[in-house]
This record gives C-alpha cells, structure tokens and sequence, in this order.
C-alpha cells in the first residue's frame, strides 16, 4: 500500500468514530433509530435521553461540503482583483449549490442587486471586495453562505422535521456578565458582574450547535471582550462557524485586531447611541472618542465591522438622521442592527421607551435609507415583516446567559432550562419553547410581532403555562409586572402598526398568518414561494428591458 493510500485508509478508520460522536443520539441519519446516551454520560437533572453531542471539524463533514467551500473560497479570491466581472460568479456558484432551492426567493434577491448594479447595495457589495482582508472574506462568506445558511440549513429543518420543535440559525450567549461600564437602562448590569460561562461551556455549546445545523453565534453581555482571549481560543476551536459580537469597543486594541486577521471568522458590532452627546450621556464620559477609535483600528486592518445602536426616546431624533448614516459609512461600518429600548429589569426607566410616532419614523427611515445607502440595516423589532413576526425561543435564535440559562430571548428573562442541566436539544423541546413554538406568530400583523412589547400579557400566559421562572439572578420581578410596563405603549402602538401594515410588503405579497395555526409555525410556504417567483418575475421584467436598450 502506497503512503498516500495509507493516510487515506487511517483516515477512513477514524471516520466512523467521529461520526459516532457528532451524532450521538441520532445515528447516522436523521432515519436511523434512536440510541439512548449511555447513562455515564447524562447531565444532572436531564430528563430527555436522546440528545446531539460531538464537534463539527472539517473531519466530520461531507465531502461535498468541502468541496463546496473550498470552491467559494477559491472564488472569491479572485473577486477583490475584478469585482464588477467576478462577483456574479459567486452568485452563480451559490445557485449551483443551492440544490434543493431552500434559499430561492434570497438568492432572488440578490440576483435583483448584481445583475443591476447600478444601486447602494452594489455599492456595498463592492467595498467588501475592495475594503476587507481577503482571508477574513474567505473565511466569513464561505462559513456563513456553505455552512450556517446552506448545509446547515438543510440540517436544521430536518430536526425540526424530527422532532417537532424550533432549531435555532444563531445562538446569542453570554461569556460573562462582567463589564467595563455601566451604561442607563441595561439590562445586563443587573446580573452583576460575577457570572461567567467557563470555555468548556461555551464549547460545549457550540459543539451541540454545530451537530444541529447552527454555525452563527452571537456574544452579549456584559462586555464580551472581558474574555478576549477565550473568544479567540473559541474561533480557533470552530473555523467552521460565523462570530459576532455585540461590544461597546472600548477594549479593541491592535492585538486584538491582529488576532481578528489570523482567525478570520469574528465580527464585532459596536455599540453607538449616536451623536457623541447621546453616547457619552448613556455610556461614560469618552466613550464615543473611544469608539472612534476602535473603528479606527478595525478599519485600518481591513476587517468587517458594523454597529448595534439602542434607539430610544431621547436619541431618536440623533440616530433615525441621513448624517448618521453618513458617519457610519464613513467610519467603515458596513452593517448597523437597530433595537428599541425594551424596559426588561426590574428598576428599568421607563421614559426611555420610544413613542409610536418615534417608532413609526423609524419604520419608514431605516427603509428609506436602504433604497439609498451603502450600509446594510435590521431593525431587530420593525422588520417583523420579512421574518413572519417573533423570532425568539429558536424560531430563529435563543439566548443563553452567563449563568447558563436557556432563554427564548435577548430581552425576555425567563427559563425552564440551564446548559449545565439540559442539552440545547432538550431546552428545544421544554415547556417554554414549546409554548414559543405554538404560539408564534404572537399577531398577525407582523408589526406588532413581541409577546411583550406589543401583546404583553401574550407573555405572562406562555410563561405561566410553561412554569418557567424569572432567570435574573438578582432582581426577579413577576412576568406580569414586567408585561405592564408595556401595556400602555401597545395600546398606543397598535393603531400605528395596524395603518402601517395595510400598505407593508409583508402584507401586500400575503404574507401576514392567519389565527389558527398553520404548519411549520404558521409561514404558509405557498405564500412565499409566489413572492420569490414574483421577484424573478420582476427581475426578468428588468433584464428584458435592460437587453432591449443595449439592443437599441
């Protein structure tokens, strides 16, 4: 036998084993038969014996997966040297592995912005080939496009398939509930600053993750970047998945940058409240000047950043302006994540929740913005219309905080589940997301899609009937004083929301769900494949057009 050959059959022997580990519980398929966890294994207080345990590495997955990867990543290492002739290829090559055409009406889209250039999202689109490092493109596109949308969408629905629950596209959790400053109105600095999730904790669950098809993790806090060197050690540990951050960018420092370069899967979003005035006034003395210079330093190593800004009713009016737009872009941002001020702890002020005319302008400003700038924006609340409503509890994503709790959302505090208790599998399938997962969407008018903040006593039923707990450690406040802090401002926001989704295109293409429930949490799929149709329909129209003019 030849060296190489030998390589190959010790590689094929160890397969099996790896295998074995990655899917413990399930077999080898999602059809094989389940095997139960030997008992030496099982967690304390678990009550669900068949759960997903193992590490997703490149060993474990299929070689068409590989190749895939390896394909796009060769691609787009031509793309930065031609970008107007190379990157349709990449779309191209997306379509080619798009088999099933799980993500049809998305790569639709996208074919709408690249086969008509002359648009902001093009724009964008370019500065990535031309502003950031090639490795960290290679390495984020191929991760986020092969493995958390691709493949790993496709074994996502296939445990939901299996098991009738959600399965989560990213994990928000939380390293530590430690920070550097004390910002008004956050929720996390009621947790105290003493709570921590160990290495092998956060590994752990990334390795339960990965085996259910989610490869995009977000960190919060606290401040994530008190543990910059474990969050390292994490993306080494996983070059397969996508990171981001949520950060307030006062300990990004050249190290850390260069750090960022070798790993190449980890994005921070920086949070900004503004104007330095409205940063500095909620988050410390400096604090702006300091973000400043955190982009300063991403930027000139040619790494992705975006910001996360917290409007609320004393910023509205500094944040929902064009010249912030145009101050992100031109400190280097490339996305920004917009959130509403949400009153979660108990002794949260509540004049700082937004009014319904603040909300509606920025309803109607973040989408303005998209149609002319080169920055790409999500409103965490009013883009409840491209995502069928409430996303929380593994829709889409779950939160896990620093003392381990499994909760449905970023902003709801409640739990029947801990990760040194439970597997991700088993807090899937709890009380608590099972009440999430049949009741989702809360409202037909997708905005109005919080059980809390827009149908609060929606909350306080799927909480009580779950018996879960409140899982702030410090400051437990009952489910239904939290729901009538809310009570007013969903009063007022209804009507809004109600005149604002007549006209929304959510509910133009049919989209909006009815009351009864409908299968795979009430998204009619129908209704979206007609839409991802219209759109090809209308770029199509665009192309016919275009050809005809360049005939002329």
């Amino acid at each position: 036998m030849s060296k190489d050959k030998s390589k190959f059959a010790s590689y094929n022997r160890g397969v099996p084993r790896r295998r074995e580990a990655f899917w413990e519980g399930l077999g080898a398929s999602l059809e094989a038969k389940e095997e139960p966890r030997p008992a030496a294994a099982k967690r304390p207080g678990a009550a669900f014996p068949y759960v997903i345990r193992g590490k997703t590495n490149m060993a474990d997955i299929s070689m068409k997966e590989r190749l895939e990867k390896f394909g796009l990543k060769k691609a787009l290492g031509y793309f930065g040297k031609d970008p107007d002739k190379n990157i349709p290829k990449i779309l191209s090559f997306v379509d080619a592995i798009d088999r099933g055409n799980m993500f049809r009406g998305q790569r639709a889209q996208f074919h709408k912005v690249v086969d008509n250039p002359d648009n902001n999202w093009y724009r964008l689109i370019k500065k990535l080939f031309t502003d950031i490092d090639t490795h960290v493109l290679q390495t984020i596109f191929s991760n986020f496009i092969v493995h958390a949308t691709l493949t790993g969408g496709k074994r996502q629905q296939e445990i939901r398939e299996k098991y009738g629950c959600n399965v989560p596209w990213a994990i928000l959790l939380d390293p530590t509930s430690g920070c550097n400053l004390h910002c008004t109105g956050c929720w996390a600095a009621s947790y105290g600053h003493k709570l921590n999730l160990t290495y092998e904790e956060i590994d752990d669950i990334i390795n339960q993750g990965t085996a259910m098809g989610t490869y995009m993790y977000i960190y919060t806090g606290g401040e994530p970047l008190v543990r910059k060197k474990d969050i390292i050690r994490i993306c080494e540990a996983h070059p397969d998945c996508v990171f981001l951050c949520f950060t307030n960018g006062t300990l990004i420092d050249d190290e850390f940058a260069e750090d960022l370069l070798r790993v190449g899967n980890f994005v921070p979003a920086i949070s900004v409240e503004g104007d330095e005035a409205s940063t500095d006034g909620r988050r410390g003395d400096g604090v702006f000047q300091k973000v400043k210079n955190a982009m300063r330093i991403l930027r000139e190593h040619r790494l992705p950043f975006g910001v996360s800004c917290c409007y609320t009713s004393q910023n509205v009016d500094k944040v929902g302006t064009e010249a912030f737009y145009d101050w992100m872009i031109e400190q280097g941002v490339l996305f920004c994540w917009f959130f509403t001020y949400m009153p979660v702890d108990a002794d949260a002020p509540l004049e700082l929740m937004v009014r319904p005319e603040q909300r509606e302008h920025m309803y109607h400003f973040v989408r303005d913005m998209r149609t002319k700038k080169e920055l790409f924006t999500l409103d965490f609340f009013l883009d409840g219309e491209y995502v069928y409503g409430c996303i929380a509890a593994g829709r889409y994503y779950l939160h896990i905080n620093a003392n381990g709790d499994i909760d449905p959302c970023v902003f709801i505090h409640y739990s029947d589940s801990n990760i040194r208790e439970k597997t991700l599998l088993e807090a899937y399938r709890s009380p608590l997301f099972m009440e999430y997962h049949k009741n989702q969407p809360f409202n037909e008018n997708m905005l109005r899609p919080c059980p809390l903040l827009d149908n609060p006593y929606r909350l306080e039923k799927v909480v009580k009937d779950s018996g879960a707990h409140c899982s702030d450690p410090v400051k437990p406040q009952d489910v239904h004083d939290l729901c009538a802090k809310c009570e007013a401002q969903a009063k007022a926001w209804k009507p809004v929301a109600d005149r604002l989704w007549v006209n929304s295109e959510g509910n133009k293409h049919g989209l909006g769900c009815e009351n009864t429930i409908l299968p795979e949490n009430r998204i009619d799929h129908t209704k979206v494949r007609l839409v991802a149709d219209l759109i090809e329909e209308d770029i199509a129209a665009e192309n016919a057009k275009k050809d005809k003019k360049d005939a002329g």
